[in-house]
């Protein structure tokens, strides 16, 4: 199960700058106070839906505070609730986490110490801090109280610690049907906490485990089984989301009650496994979760999306699962970047989307190479050059790094132009192609329309004109002043490709307010994504799959993970070139 024990969380750059922070500041008083000699982290995703942005935030902190302080992570899938879990989100997520430039210490499931949580639960039986509780789920709840009034004592509670090991071991062997009885922590009904009130730590379930079969058929609580498998893997710091800070005194409780690393029985059936005994206390801290405008990062709706058909499936392009964002272009050191940019803090607030797509622009800005392609294309033919003309133009793949080197780009008499490029009757302020009007092909020279061609309909079919030859690049001409440029690609030498659109998923920022009695789904927008056929240069067409582009005066795309082939070049719009719905807005 272990990965290769050297390799690091992450490379550390040895460049950056030193990361300030409340949870870094910790680490550096426990390292520097001798509370930890090393530290140790942990990302512990439940297996059951695919990762989404948020966790691109826990996944960097989880692991580059492991890099940053000479430690290590491990991933641990808390894999407790089987009826909601599949191997296909434990692919997922590991591919999640390594395409994010992350590797693990150990790879670890909750499942590996089930044995060591069911000795445990007997301990706490044993210490008259846990019972077997006969109420039902809704008597529970009755039981509970509310935030302004106190529990009441289940009826069942002062039952002896015989008869509470009788019924527990029966219960581990299987013979009570499912919701019959649940072991319960004797903590205190009428704590301000409404977690502390006498909380399940197991419940009763014949459900087959992706991992254990049907070995269990009672299966651990999350709150109980998460603050165990830190305590056994020797956790140090246990980093989580500001919902699991009233949770922490029951994380505490449970951690405090078994200690593990005084009870070297318990830890015994980690040797059959041959699983280390590295038994600690460790130090829960919460912080804020990140979330965006225009998105809804509840797993339980993105499920729901996939389930009834409303996107293509996890991976679709719109969604904000990190296998989506993957298709739609974004890149890890993108993320990376607004990771860092949002920061860590104790403060939960729904932050502006423009911040992850100015991560990616920026990145692709100085990491893609530039193409040309044409979306919406409309013929313009040089009347004065040759039928059958072509030739070879020299361009280069990065204005800004000559690094990147240059390509050849087919040109000839016919080109394929964007339709929004010319004007019969141009606005104020149009800069671009007119009749009578000229403009700059880029690297090619000067064309003038001189001649527009419609169809019965009234639709622009073709554009002639006359390209200046005293234009071309690096003759005197080339110097004239012109307004606009405008890009192109060879009519000849073309490569049809389908080009995907995309665009938010919602129309409105906060789709989760459901106060005008809508829901995230009357907010879909039905223009999220439009597919066209559109022309690429050869250069464009031959790119490999994921790779990404600037096509010059559109966007930045990728070609699509799974469906691009040079044959049948498929690209996907991952962002504009600026925000356009600030300029909607």
């Amino acid at each position: 199960m272990s990965n290769d024990a050297a390799h690091p969380a992450t490379l550390p750059d040895d460049a950056a700058p030193e990361k300030r922070d409340f949870i870094r500041q910790i680490v550096r008083e426990d390292l520097a106070s001798g509370r930890h000699v090393a530290v140790k982290t942990r990302f512990p995703p439940e297996p059951n839906g695919y990762l989404h942005i948020g966790h691109a935030k826990a996944i960097c902190l989880d692991f580059g505070i492991a890099a940053e302080f000479g430690g290590v992570c491990n991933l641990r899938l808390d894999d407790t609730n089987p009826a909601k879990e599949d191997p296909e989100y434990v692919r997922a997520i590991q591919d999640d986490v390594r395409w994010l430039g992350f590797d693990w210490h150990d790879l670890r499931h909750a499942s590996d110490y089930f044995e060591v949580l069911y000795l445990a639960a007997e301990k706490l039986i044993r210490q008259g801090d846990a019972f077997v509780c006969d109420l039902s789920a809704d008597e529970v709840r009755a039981y509970r109280g509310t935030l302004t009034e106190p529990g009441r004592d289940s009826p069942y509670r002062d039952r002896s610690v015989e008869e509470n090991l009788d019924l527990f071991r029966r219960m581990r062997a299987g013979e009570f049907p499912d919701g019959a009885r649940t072991l319960r922590a004797k903590i205190d009904m009428a704590s301000g906490n409404i977690n502390l009130r006498d909380p399940a730590l197991y419940r009763i379930k014949h459900v087959e485990h992706q991992n254990t079969g049907n070995d269990w058929p009672i299966y651990p609580m999350y709150d109980y089984a998460h603050s165990l498998s830190d305590a056994v893997e020797g956790i140090t710091h246990s980093l989580c989301t500001l919902e699991f800070e009233d949770h922490r005194p029951l994380y505490d409780w449970c951690v405090d009650k078994v200690d593990l690393a005084n009870s070297p029985d318990l830890l015994a059936p980690l040797l059959a496994k041959g699983l280390p005994k590295e038994a600690s206390k460790p130090r829960q801290i919460e912080f804020s979760r990140l979330n965006f405008n225009y998105l809804v990062m509840s797993k339980r709706k993105l499920l729901a999306m996939v389930n009834d058909r409303l996107v293509d499936g996890w991976d679709d392009p719109r969604m904000p699962t990190l296998q989506g964002i993957r298709r739609r272009g974004y890149t890890p050191a993108a993320l990376r970047l607004m990771v860092d940019r949002v920061g860590i803090s104790k403060q939960n607030s729904l932050l502006d989307i423009g911040i992850l797509e100015g991560a990616l622009r920026e990145d692709l800005d100085a990491a893609a190479p530039r193409r040309m392609a044409v979306i919406d294309p409309v013929k313009l033919v040089l009347a004065n050059l040759p039928d059958g003309h072509e030739e070879t133009l020299t361009f280069s793949n990065h204005p800004k790094d000559a690094s990147f080197g240059q390509r050849s780009v087919p040109f000839s008499r016919e080109l394929w132009i964007e339709r929004e490029d010319f004007e019969e009757v141009p606005p104020k302020g149009f800069k671009r192609l007119t009749t009578g009007g000229e403009v700059r092909l880029r690297g090619a020279g000067i064309v003038r329309c001189d001649e527009v061609i419609k169809n019965d309909a009234g639709e622009i079919v073709e554009l002639r004109g006359w390209l200046d030859p005293e234009s071309r690049p690096g003759m005197a001409g080339a110097e004239r002043k012109i307004k606009g440029t405008i890009h192109w690609v060879s009519a000849m030498h073309a490569v049809a490709a389908e080009i995907r659109l995309y665009d938010r998923l919602f129309t409105v920022p906060n789709p989760d307010d459901e106060s005008e009695g809508k829901t995230y789904r009357d907010y879909m927008n039905p223009d999220s994504r439009r597919t066209v056929t559109g022309y690429v240069e050869p250069a464009a067409a031959s790119a490999a799959p994921e790779q990404s582009f600037q096509f010059e005066r559109t966007g930045y795309f990728v070609a699509d993970r799974y469906d691009h082939t040079p044959e049948r070049p498929v690209f996907n719009r991952s962002v504009t070139l600026r925000d356009t719905w600030a300029t909607k807005a």
